[in-house]
């Protein structure tokens, strides 16, 4: 082993507080067993990135590292895409080959260990059902589920102001349907125009998007209960953090909603959990497996959205992990966030693989130990080149490291041990049940049949149709609001008649210049006639028969020649 090699190892990641251990340094195939390549608890909020190949050991370096946390009593949130994170809930076997005789080649103590596990879900198939309200959700991410440009996204932004002081509450998509319908229709023509310069063709655009979601069953993901983010802050009783682990393999048809969904997470956990600044250890460490899912397709609001709480949330004690294929998978803004880095092995089968490799390869730090270009495609499985930031703050040696095993089990839990995991979890029962209490759809639907109601004269309460809600009691607020409404409707009218008497003028304007041009047209054309006239006499003078012409004329005028 080359001594300058070791020397800077352990320099490099010889740390006085708790750590979580990935593995031991490797230089030309030979491991040096006496220093551990680790990550300062202290430092897991500097967010990081998790990147390689498809089969190269991501989502088991992913278990390795949630685990660690866990054991350290760190609560943790992960994205288990392909079902087989769950093994985390199961005690690894140290009797596996490939596991004793990695730990053994390491020198590592291996000691089985099942971490704590709440298993979430946003289609309610199993474990705790996950849901968020739409008026939570926000325009900007329900305009990217919808899949809507970005001026339908600030028209959607328009509905959600208007049932914010019209206090319709938004809570699933039968209310935002109903809103669109209602602003859409006679009814709510007045409405419409007090939020200025809406088409009703863009409120269906929006509305026939909706529709389209809650016909291959999405509904079910907006709702309340609203899942509450503080209860992913949990620790067992044992002292380890809970992992709650989101369970996405059976709405993988739909990835734009899920990592839609995880991302309204992210932004809810910003929103509740109070500035802390740097901690001995994080509150929070969130796990977000096929990560590039997130940028496909993002409007550039959006980007800014994800590149602010990247930003930001590291002071609330959160730390953010993105998983993916390539590093280039991650935008620029939001890469830049990322301090802790572990890049498995890449391969380079394109012009389009050699260019992300070559890129990938700068973003590292300079060493003299390693061709980073080189290692990176020659890594094995369960390799990877490390790099963290320091207590100081400074990025670590680059590191090919052989990563240790997971103590949990590598590999998914059966079927019957993960209905048995989501079964017991505390929270199952507090999200099982679908609550709808009095939202938008009920309010609007009620004001329209007592509106028609009294329109028709009847008086009370009822229809042809059916019962009809009575119209509430004019409080001193609903009061205001009719007064400030005529005051709007007057104000209309007066816009109105500017605008005709505007209108008039413009008119008039228009027909004047009309005039213009039409006697500037006339002008040109009679400077063309006479042109045309000149161009054609000075022809005819300049033929032969021309010439004979002009001397016949002079010689009538002059008499001939003598």
């Amino acid at each position: 082993m080359d001594d300058a090699f070791r020397a800077e190892m352990t320099a490099g990641y010889t740390f006085d507080e708790p750590c979580v251990v990935f593995g031991a340094p490797m230089l030309n195939d030979e491991l040096d067993v006496d220093v551990r390549v680790q990550l300062p608890l202290s430092r897991v909020n500097r967010h990081g990135l998790i990147a390689g190949a498809t089969g190269t050991g991501k989502t088991t370096t992913l278990q390795l590292f949630a685990g660690a946390l866990s054991a350290a009593g760190v609560p943790v949130f992960a994205v288990d895409v392909k079902g087989d994170l769950s093994g985390i809930g199961a005690p690894g076997d140290p009797a596996n080959p490939p596991v004793a005789k990695r730990a053994s080649a390491m020198h590592w103590d291996f000691k089985p260990l099942a971490h704590p596990v709440q298993v979430l879900s946003l289609s309610g198939k199993v474990g705790a059902h996950v849901r968020a309200s739409v008026s939570s959700f926000g325009p900007l991410l329900l305009g990217k589920v919808l899949d809507l440009n970005d001026t339908q996204v600030s028209v959607l932004s328009l509905v959600f102001h208007y049932c914010d002081q019209q206090q319709l509450p938004l809570l699933d998509l039968a209310d935002l349907r109903t809103t669109l319908k209602y602003l859409g229709s006679d009814d709510g023509k007045a409405a419409l125009e007090d939020l200025g310069g809406i088409s009703p063709a863009t409120l269906g655009v929006i509305l026939r998007a909706i529709v389209t979601l809650e016909q291959d069953g999405s509904a079910v993901f907006f709702g309340e209960p609203e899942f509450d983010v503080d209860d992913m802050l949990r620790v067992a009783p044992d002292g380890q953090g809970v992992i709650s682990l989101l369970e996405v393999a059976d709405v993988m048809d739909r990835p734009r909603l899920y990592s839609t969904f995880v991302l309204w997470m992210l932004a809810r956990l910003y929103d509740a959990l109070p500035e802390v600044g740097d901690q001995p250890k994080p509150k929070l460490a969130f796990f977000f497996d096929e990560a590039h899912l997130l940028f496909n397709d993002a409007s550039e609001a959006l980007l800014d959205q994800i590149e602010r709480t990247a930003r930001l949330i590291r002071s609330k004690g959160v730390g953010v992990y993105f998983v993916t294929q390539a590093p280039t998978d991650v935008p620029s803004s939001v890469l830049s966030q990322l301090g802790n880095r572990v890049q498995h092995a890449l391969r380079a089968f394109t012009p389009d693989d050699a260019d992300a490799l070559r890129k990938t390869a700068r973003t590292f730090p300079v060493t003299a130990h390693y061709d980073v270009e080189k290692t990176i495609t020659s890594l094995g499985i369960g390799e990877a080149l490390v790099t963290v930031l320091s207590p100081k703050g400074v990025p670590t040696p680059l590191a090919a490291t052989k990563l240790l095993p997971p103590d949990s089990r590598m590999g998914a839990l059966t079927a019957d041990e993960l209905a048995a995991v989501a079964t017991k979890g505390a929270l199952t029962a507090k999200y099982s049940q679908t609550v709808d209490p009095q939202s938008a759809h009920e309010i609007i639907t009620a004001r329209i049949a007592a509106a028609h109601a009294q329109a028709a004269g009847s008086g009370v309460p009822g229809s042809a149709d059916g019962p009809v809600m009575a119209p509430p009691t004019m409080t001193a607020a609903p009061q205001q609001a009719e007064i400030a409404r005529q005051a709007r409707a007057q104000a209309r009218e007066i816009a109105a008649e500017q605008r005709a008497a505007a209108q008039a003028a413009r008119e008039a304007e228009r027909e004047r210049k009309a005039q213009a041009r039409a006697a500037a047209a006339a002008e040109r054309e009679r400077q063309r006639t006479m042109q045309t006239a000149v161009r054609t006499a000075g022809r005819v003078i300049a033929s032969r028969e021309g010439q004979n012409l002009i001397r016949g004329l002079f010689g009538i005028l002059g008499g001939g020649r003598r």
